[in-house]
């Protein structure tokens, strides 16, 4: 079946729901590459012309990897609320975009329908709204999820805490944990990227998180990011984990390439109901980015945005307790400059909302893009005002492990003030214990990681 419509004097014909999809997106280098992107500012506005005339039910109709290749879709798919589906199976994507901005829709309203959307409705939705439609639709929801503490509350901002070190040393690890603590970071996650992958290292990083939450009473989770297959054998030989991480993607083969499989999440699940430190029920942490599926030839033909869309129809599976875009660490082959990333990540924030799932942003970028740091703290400001449940913090904004460039500690507690955030009530509470904050502000002592030798801690 073919699509066409009539712009400015000119015919534009598309051969399918998945070339409609691609064209539809904003302007991303990815999509450039895998040489299904608009050819013209032209073809892209016809192409969301004929998508926001598309049914739900079409888009259902016609995922961007059929059902009988891949688990992704099954999962997505054989997960849909069918009484739901079928009060809004004959919406279009215009109407669907209006009833999510219509001020007298609501959270619940929106919760309830998400359970009917497929991933190719979310992204379709998603690639007809502006930027500040992105951040207004975003900010009406909120995707609560609990572990040791709960996330995601209104009227707070929590952080992924990301002490990285170039060789895991375990008391240079320890000193940036202790800077970053100073400055009210980790209230979401004390979460750290390892430099190698193996149970022995990652067991002695878990049991250094572990002895310092419990010897100062952190009200927090701990994680750390290495492949979901060393971390399971990590926790069977007794290492501390409240939660375990895996890097998804959109699609099975995708996830084939990350050298993982549903059962390994559902074995992951298992184990910390019976070995995990955390309480849950939420206990997975999953991380995505647009173009990790065109880089393993996984993507089907299907344009980035829509490819991650399916990453939070797979997550929501597992009822995670967080979720985040990496948005710009992938490179310029897939997002371009700021302009690309700034909109890729308000994006993949309002698609996993959408999807239900508990979402947060890595704002980052490389050195190698047409970005800088200025072009992250603004996309931190607009997520902060979307509602977004986290954000990454780590020393002066410069991972030296990963080499890629985030928010600063201190760069949380300045958006925090500015839009008025808290982080997770009884981390702000444990804050004022320690007389790191007052009222919701720092003190004069934030900022100084000795404040944990002097309490006790590591000399």
């Amino acid at each position: 079946m073919s699509y066409k419509t009539l712009l400015s004097g000119q015919i534009f014909t598309f051969d399918s729901v998945k070339e409609v999809l691609a064209k539809a997106n904003e302007e991303k280098s990815g999509d450039v590459l895998a040489g299904v992107a608009a050819k013209s500012g032209l073809e892209r506005i016809a192409a969301k012309e004929v998508l926001s005339q598309m049914t739900l039910e079409e888009l259902r109709q016609n995922p961007a990897v059929p059902y009988e290749e891949d688990e992704v879709t099954r999962l997505n798919q054989d997960g849909i609320n069918e009484t739901i589906y079928s009060g809004i199976k004959s919406w279009t994507v215009a109407e669907l975009r209006e009833w999510i901005m219509d001020y007298a829709t609501g959270e619940e309203d929106i919760r309830r329908v998400s359970k009917a959307l497929t991933a190719e409705m979310v992204a379709a939705v998603a690639k007809l709204m502006t930027n500040l439609d992105l951040v207004y639709a975003a900010a009406k929801i909120r995707v609560p999820a609990h572990c040791n503490t709960t996330i995601g509350l209104r009227g707070t901002l929590s952080t992924r805490l990301q002490p990285n070190h170039t060789t895991d040393n375990v008391e240079g690890i320890t000193a940036s944990l202790f800077e970053g603590l100073s400055y009210g970071c980790g209230d979401a996650l004390i979460g750290l990227n390892p430099s190698g992958d193996t149970v022995a290292s990652l067991s002695e990083i878990l049991k250094r998180f572990n002895e310092v939450k419990n010897q100062f009473e952190i009200p927090t989770q701990i994680c750390v990011l290495g492949h979901i297959t060393t971390q399971i054998e990590a926790v069977k030989r007794g290492a501390p984990a409240d939660m375990i991480f895996q890097s998804i993607a959109g699609s099975q083969k995708g996830n084939e390439a990350f050298g993982f499989t549903t059962d390994h999440i559902r074995e992951a699940m298992e184990l910390l109901r019976k070995k995990g430190t955390g309480t849950g029920p939420n206990v997975m942490y999953f991380e995505t980015g647009q173009g990790s599926e065109l880089s393993s030839d996984a993507h089907y033909g299907a344009d980035q945005v829509t490819m991650e869309a399916r990453c939070y129809a797979y997550a929501r599976v597992f009822h995670p307790f967080m979720v985040n875009t990496v948005v710009g660490f992938i490179g310029p082959e897939y997002l371009y400059d700021s302009r690309q990333v700034i909109r890729a990540g308000l994006e993949d924030h309002f698609m996993g909302k959408l999807s239900g799932i508990p979402m947060g942003c890595d704002c980052c970028y490389t050195n190698h893009m047409l970005a800088e740091q200025n072009d992250i703290e603004n996309l931190a400001m607009l997520l902060g005002a979307a509602g977004a449940n986290y954000i990454l913090g780590v020393p002066t904004s410069d991972d030296v492990m990963l080499n890629y460039q985030t928010n600063a500690y201190h760069d949380v507690a300045a958006i925090r003030e500015v839009l008025g955030l808290r982080p997770i009530r009884e981390f702000d509470q444990w804050l004022e214990k320690m007389g790191i904050s007052e009222n919701g502000r720092l003190t004069s002592r934030a900022g100084d990681p000795t404040i944990f030798l002097q309490k006790g801690g590591r000399g």
